[in-house]
């Protein structure tokens, strides 16, 4: 049995549809990311979950129990910790009584406290205040408080988005860790790919108030539902394509489809910029036109005979403008029917 269910949720505030028909489904031990652009109803979503929010339609099971549909159970009954975007703790305490604020009654407090301390590596620093603290140490001490109570289901929304990259990196590889370390189940909240994929089970695509897509990181990003995805999910080249003996003929040759295909169909085939392989040839018929070095890749503009592509090469090995190349698709690509 699922630790949290949700059918056909639909949520409208005022004239506006935010949500409409929500299904998913998150299992313990599980780290779910809902991830979509900015407007496409994640928060409010969120808020649904959590219970600071009815639904108008459908219904929420928790923990084998109807906390919103027929009935309707309130957030601080739910024992579903949350942190909030900027972490939000309480500026007049320290790290201790943050994290403590929600067992306060507990004969156990300092012990859980402690415990947490470690857990999220911050022994020794359980007397500074919040301004004291670095943004990483804040978002820890955040999911140190929500952790406290021993929820089974953790809620986190955007909480690396106040952060440079490189301590996100750090952070996003902190958090999975002390989210396993204590046997929850989550739910992440974000409009970054890199981050929905990078730490989560599942992943489940929302849109415009619809989940377009639910899968593995691997499946969403290998296999998108459809081309909005393709293009959200990392850069991706789009080229008409028509099946001919099996095959996708595009103008960068015949490509094999990863999806299953019907003889005669026109359509639209989405290439990652991973997939092209330049070879340098004096007498190729396609010419670096532009290359952002990154250091460990370079992303490498190329003006073949019909179309101009970026394509993703190795650093220090990646063309230079001016350079002649053959452009070559490596693996099979995701083929998207027109009619």
């Amino acid at each position: 049995m699922s630790l949290l269910a949700l059918t056909g949720i639909t949520k409208n505030f005022g004239e506006g549809n935010v949500l409409k028909g929500i299904s998913l489904e998150v299992q313990e031990d599980e780290l779910v990311a809902i991830l979509g652009s900015s407007g496409a109803g994640k928060s409010t979503l969120l808020r649904l979950i959590a219970g600071f929010e009815k639904p108008d339609q459908g219904e929420i099971v928790f923990d084998g129990n109807v906390v919103a549909g027929e009935s309707f159970l309130p957030a601080e009954k739910r024992k579903i910790g949350i942190v909030p975007q900027d972490g939000a703790l309480f500026p007049h305490l320290n790290v201790y009584d943050n994290i403590g604020f929600g067992i306060a009654k507990d004969p156990n407090k300092d012990s859980r406290i402690q415990q947490l301390l470690k857990l999220i590596e911050l022994e020794g620093l359980e007397k500074r205040k919040p301004q004291e603290l670095s943004g990483g140490q804040l978002q820890r001490v955040a999911l140190a408080r929500a952790l406290a109570p021993k929820p089974k289901l953790v809620l986190l929304d955007e909480p690396f988005g106040a952060l440079d990259a490189e301590l996100r990196d750090r952070l996003r590889n902190d958090v999975r860790r002390i989210i396993h370390a204590e046997g929850v189940s989550a739910i992440l909240v974000t409009h970054d790919q890199e981050e929905a994929l990078s730490l989560a089970d599942r992943v489940a695509v929302l849109r415009e108030g619809r989940i377009i897509q639910v899968g593995t990181p691997t499946e969403i990003y290998n296999s998108p539902a459809d081309i909005g995805i393709a293009t959200f999910l990392g850069e991706s080249v789009l080229i008409d394509g028509k099946v001919t003996d099996g095959k996708v003929t595009t103008d960068l040759g015949k490509l094999t489809a990863l999806n299953q295909v019907v003889e005669g169909q026109s359509g639209v085939v989405a290439i990652r910029s991973e997939n092209f392989y330049l070879q340098p040839n004096p007498a190729g018929d396609s010419e670096v036109v532009g290359r952002v070095f990154f250091g460990h890749d370079a992303v490498v503009e190329v003006q073949t005979p019909s179309l101009k592509i970026k394509a993703r090469s190795n650093g220090p090995f990646a063309p230079e403008v001016g350079m002649k190349v053959t452009v070559w698709v490596r693996g099979a690509v995701n083929f998207y029917p027109t009619k």
